[in-house]
């Protein structure tokens, strides 16, 4: 297997923070993870566009041969 870049690592970290995300709104909808830390800032909002764009990259490191 071979080894892992640190931006495969801090894409990693980023789609988990999604997905805890996502599944803590999914138990109770009051509860985003994200919002708590930061508000609804222009912070939020990138990290949102970061664990986006970490997801596709996740699909790109999955598909890679």
């Amino acid at each position: 297997m071979a080894e892992k870049s640190t931006l495969d690592w801090i894409a990693l970290v980023l789609v988990i923070i999604g997905g805890l995300n996502w599944g803590l709104f999914g138990i109770s909808q009051d509860l985003n993870l994200v919002a708590l830390i930061f508000g609804y800032s222009i912070i939020a909002r990138i990290v949102y566009i970061l664990v986006g764009l970490s997801a596709l990259y996740m699909v790109y490191y999955a598909t890679k041969k």
